[in-house]
């Protein structure tokens, strides 16, 4: 597992650390029960502060794809599979919404309406 943050961008830090696991996720490099570095080894690693992978982690944990236990820290769910299954259908929703000119504000709050009980 490759986890990389680029200090030169905008995004902030720990939106790229779980940007990354999301990644290594899709690419089937991460599996449910895979666990993640501990937050203070990754955040020595990468000469970040703990808080910051902690966030990434906690973002992570409130999307469902990582449980967070302590003891046993970060590790990766089953529902995280679901997540790469969907993927494939979100990129082709967002290709068939550019094709129709819908922008992603329109696209997002048809998302949003669909999820309303």
């Amino acid at each position: 597992m490759l986890i990389r943050v680029d200090p030169s961008s905008e995004a902030p830090i720990f939106e790229q650390l779980a940007a990354s696991v999301r990644a290594e996720v899709t690419r089937g490099a991460l599996v449910p029960g895979d666990r993640l570095p501990a937050a203070r080894d990754l955040a020595d690693s990468l000469d970040i502060n703990i808080h910051t992978v902690l966030h990434a982690y906690q973002d992570l944990r409130d999307e469902g794809l990582v449980d967070l236990r302590r003891g046993r820290g970060a590790v990766i769910t089953d529902q995280a599979v679901a997540g790469v299954e969907l993927h494939g259908s979100v990129r082709q929703l967002v290709a068939e919404a550019r094709r129709l000119g819908v922008g992603a504000p329109a696209v997002i709050a048809l998302i949003r309406e669909e999820f309303r009980p």
